[in-house]
This record gives structure tokens, C-alpha cells and sequence, in this order.
């Protein structure tokens, strides 16, 4: 999953990217509400962590463009200020849940989750198709009862094939949630993150039929 981090505080900033990326997120930041609207408007993320107090726009202000351009993407709005009238304020103006500062980073991150569940896996953190499962708490991956070690990018890959099982998703829809803005990205990376997967969760299961496929011309299902 792609995470947007709009945060003035470069240490809070900085503290919360190296946790979530520690948790297999990709992970942008933006310093200032210019470049977080112009971020959260134009890129593909899946959530949106929104600071109140930013320098060229103001969280509150941000947020309500974001939703009076139509973009949907699950913010949760984090704030110095604990008053009411802030926090009612603020889930006015399309935010969708509320963070104090200074707030635990486990608080963060079970907030987060609730963010980006859905359907149908909204009721359970394992993720499924076929014999292979996959535990967004635990990082654990199983296929017929084995266990798969996955490098994190690997893992962030899978889970996003699982979160999106049966669709088809092309090479742009992978990069954009599973790679931050920064990162280097060339025209066959997804090909090889792809063949690691397979060389884990295909190849080693003869007479099991490969979960992952790929569909010439548009990109790669898994499911389906």
C-alpha cells in the first residue's frame, strides 16, 4: 500500500515513514500543504496522513479541496490541538478519523489499517485466494500449509495483487501503490518483482495451478 504523509515536522514525518516502511508501506512526504494538494490530487495513494498546522495551506483546507475535486482517498487528520471543536472541524471538512498529537505510533498504524480495509476482507486481516493466505498483522504467507518468506516489497506486491484478487492491474496501477514518488522505477520492474513472486508462490507447487497470471496487452491477476 501507498501512504501520503503531508507533515511540516520533518521528525514526526521522517519517524512515521521509517515506521510504516518498516510495516512493508511505500511512502511519500510532503512538507507543506502546497505540495501535499498538488501530491494527494495528482498520484494514486491509498491513505493520506494530514497534518492540521501546515505552512501554504492549512489541513483543513487541503482536505476540503481534496473532496470538492472528488478525491475519495481515507485521510486521517493528525492535530497538536485536542478541542472538540477541531476535531468536529476538522471530519466536517472529509476527514475520516481524528489523531492527537503526541500519539503512539502502534495507535497510528491500527488506525491506518482501519482505514484501508475493505470489503471483502474488512472483517479479518488475512487475505486469501485459492490454498494461499497472507497476514497483514503477522507478515506471515502460506500456500498448502507452507510457509513463504517474501522480501517487504514482495510482500507489499502480494498484498496488493490479494486486496485487488480477480481484477486485472496493470504495470502503473502496481507501481503507483506498491512504489513511493522517489523511488527507480524502470519499465521491467514489476516483470521482476512479478517472477519473484511466481519463483515463491507458483513454481515450487507442481500440479497446482499458478495464482498469478498474466494478461497480454493489459498487466497481471491474481484470482480469477
Amino acid at each position: 500500500m501507498r501512504i501520503l504523509i503531508i507533515e511540516d515536522g520533518h521528525k514526526i514525518a521522517n519517524a512515521i515513514k521509517k515506521g510504516l516502511e518498516q510495516e512493508s508501506y511505500a511512502v511519500d512526504i510532503a512538507y507543506d500543504g502546497e505540495e501535499g494538494f498538488d501530491l494527494a490530487s495528482t498520484e494514486d495513494y491509498d491513505a493520506i496522513i494530514l497534518d492540521l498546522m501546515l505552512p501554504k495551506m492549512d489541513g483543513l483546507t487541503l482536505c476540503q479541496k481534496l473532496r470538492q475535486e472528488g478525491t475519495h482517498t481515507p485521510i486521517l487528520m493528525l492535530t497538536a490541538k485536542g478541542e472538540l471543536d477541531n476535531k468536529v472541524t476538522g471530519l466536517n471538512t472529509g476527514a475520516d478519523d481524528y489523531l492527537v498529537k503526541p500519539f503512539a505510533f502502534e495507535e497510528l498504524l491500527a488506525r491506518l489499517r482501519a482505514l484501508t480495509r475493505r470489503p471483502p476482507n474488512s472483517l479479518d486481516q488475512t487475505l486469501t485466494v485459492g490454498d494461499l493466505s497472507l497476514n497483514t498483522l503477522t507478515f506471515a504467507v502460506a500456500r498448502n500449509g507452507r510457509r513463504i518468506l517474501l522480501s517487504k516489497k514482495e510482500f507489499a506486491l502480494l498484498e496488493y495483487l490479494l486486496r485487488n484478487k480477480e481484477r486485472i492491474l496493470t504495470k502503473e496501477q502496481i507501481i503507483s501503490h506498491v512504489w513511493n514518488y522517489e523511488a527507480d522505477v524502470l519499465p521491467n520492474t514489476v516483470e521482476v518483482y512479478i517472477g519473484y513472486l511466481r519463483n515463491k508462490i507458483d513454481r515450487p507447487f507442481k500440479g497446482k495451478e499458478p495464482l498469478i497470471k498474466t494478461i497480454r496487452g493489459f498487466g497481471y491477476q491474481i484470482g480469477g
